[in-house]
C-alpha cells in the first residue's frame, strides 16, 4: 500500500504523523473541545477527528505511545486497537489511566501511535488432527527463561 487516504473530520484535526524517517507508528493526537481528565483507574474515548481508508488485506493497529505509558501509565485500553479496512468512522482510542494520578488530555496531545500492516486473510479449515511439532501442545513457560 503507497498510500494511506485521509479524512479530517473537524477544524483542528492533526494529520497523523511519522516523527522521524525509520519511525514506523504515525502518532495520532487527540482532537477535543475541551480538555479531558482521566482519574486514576478510570478510561475514557479520547477522538482523534482522523478517519482512514485502508485497501482490502490492510488493518491499522493502535499502540501506546511509549512516554505515555511507561511515564504516567496512559495505555489503550484494549491494549492494542484494530482498525479494520472496511471502517471508515473517525479513529477513537480509549485510553486508561493505570497510575495512581489524574492525568490531562489536552486539543493536539499525541495520545497513541498507528502502524498499518497486510494481513494475512486464510480461509478456517476444520482438521481433526493438526501436524506435529517439538514443541506440540506445551503451553506457557514451556521453552524455559534465560537458557533453562
Amino acid at each position: 500500500m503507497k498510500e494511506l487516504y485521509v479524512k479530517l473530520m473537524r477544524p483542528g484535526a492533526v494529520l497523523p504523523a511519522r516523527k522521524t524517517g525509520g519511525s514506523v507508528g504515525f502518532d495520532i493526537s487527540a482532537s477535543l473541545g475541551a480538555d479531558v481528565d482521566i482519574a486514576p483507574g478510570e478510561t475514557r474515548m479520547i477522538g482523534s477527528g482522523v478517519a482512514i481508508s485502508l485497501e482490502p488485506g490492510y488493518a491499522a493497529f493502535i499502540y501506546a505511545r511509549s512516554g505515555l505509558g511507561t511515564k504516567h501509565g496512559i495505555v489503550p485500553a484494549n491494549c492494542v486497537g484494530v482498525v479494520d479496512s472496511d471502517y471508515r468512522g473517525e479513529i477513537i482510542v480509549g485510553l486508561k489511566n493505570t497510575s495512581g494520578e489524574p492525568f490531562t488530555v489536552r486539543d493536539g496531545d499525541r495520545i497513541a501511535q498507528m502502524v498499518v500492516n497486510r494481513c494475512e486473510l486464510p480461509e478456517l479449515v476444520v482438521a481433526e488432527d493438526l501436524d506435529d511439532t517439538q514443541r506440540g501442545r506445551s503451553g506457557f513457560g514451556s521453552t524455559g527463561k534465560g537458557g533453562e
